[in-house]
């Protein structure tokens, strides 16, 4: 029975593995202070085109998302998300744990714009309110969508005129990026955002993200943020080989374009048997809309995630590919789903 309902349920890629396990026998400062940590720093900073970035390492998103968020905003001040982002969702209110409202907007391709902060910023204008400081975006999305450079660049400017920090969350980057409906690089994301994170965990790494602070302003004292939110990790050198691996040769690049690839197969089939989709496949998720008759059916003979409808008699399933996904794996869905209808 295939899994399709995540991107992480493999243990780790191969090279992965083998920079922690060539870690044995050695002895390594604690605390991200390790020279792995410093070489793995090092090559995001050459690779990102921002030499001044400060980079920190942390072993989940979560984490990632609630240190680097309640670090930047003050008591009063506030994020802005789409309804179905990350933080909004699927975080356990760790957010607001911290004593930050997440102020959510609907958006039906899980994309913010200027137009969706504007009225926010209207209603939210004096002390009665919190203080909207902070836009939370991810790429890919929830959906399974991605953001283009012009949709980016207007999210810059309007941060820029009304004195935002512009977040992205990229726990899946590197199918983000790859899509092949993007134009966007790492470079870009780096040079237009305030501070954005390099997700690992779904992209072959054991446990591991890299946060990136571009903006000077963002970076004071941030380490004390980190051990106070209990990020601090003694070992962190198993992080910061796992991101050797990963940056290395470009792999976290070609692992991502792998599982977009076997996605765009998938997306490509369903079109050719007349269904549709939640959202636009764009990137290794894909959601589609089936009769719930068939769902079930499918459901006794793969793993998926499923995204509930009000549509009676309909099902969305969320097929979910990862850089283990085999062209194998790919040809035996089809081949069962066909015997099914």
């Amino acid at each position: 029975m295939y899994r399709f309902q995540n991107d992480y349920n493999e243990v780790a890629h191969p090279a992965v593995l083998k920079a922690i396990t060539d870690t044995a026998g050695h002895r390594h400062d604690g605390y991200g202070t390790d020279t792995l940590c410093g070489d793995a720093a090092a090559l995001i900073k050459q690779r990102i085109g921002q030499p001044q970035a400060d980079i920190h390492f942390f072993n989940g998103g979560t984490i990632t998302n609630l240190t680097a968020i309640s670090h930047f905003l003050r008591p009063h001040q506030a994020v802005i998300s789409v309804s179905t982002g990350h933080i909004a969702t699927h975080e356990t209110g760790a957010i607001e744990a911290t004593g930050h409202k997440v102020i959510t907007v609907f958006s039906p391709d899980g994309k913010l714009t200027p137009d969706h902060l504007k009225p926010v910023i209207a209603e939210h204008n004096d002390e009665h309110w919190v203080q909207p400081k902070l836009v939370y975006i991810t790429n890919s999305t929830e959906i399974g969508t991605v953001y283009r450079k012009a949709e980016l660049q207007a999210l810059r400017r309007f941060c820029d005129e009304h004195g935002l920090w512009l977040y992205l969350d990229g726990a899946r980057l590197a199918s983000g990026l790859m899509s092949a409906q993007s134009d966007l690089t790492i470079e870009d994301i780096a040079a237009l955002t305030d501070a954005f994170y390099i997700g690992g965990t779904k992209i072959g790494a054991i446990a591991a993200e890299a946060l990136v602070i571009n903006n000077p302003a963002l970076k004071d004292d941030f380490r004390f943020s980190i051990k106070q939110k209990g990020a601090l990790q003694a070992k962190g050198w198993l992080l910061g080989a796992q991101f050797l691996a990963l940056f290395t040769d470009d792999l976290y690049f070609s692992l991502g374009k792998h599982l977009n690839s076997m996605a765009g197969q998938l997306a490509a089939f369903f079109t050719e048997q007349g269904f549709t989709f939640l959202a636009p496949p764009e990137s290794n998720q894909v959601f589609v809309i089936l009769p719930s008759a068939l769902a079930e059916k499918l459901k006794k003979q793969f793993v998926f995630h499923e995204t509930l409808l009000q549509e009676p008699g309909k099902s969305c399933l969320r097929l979910c590919t990862s850089w283990a996904t085999t062209q194998h794996d790919i040809d035996d869905f089809k081949k069962t789903f066909l015997s099914l209808i």
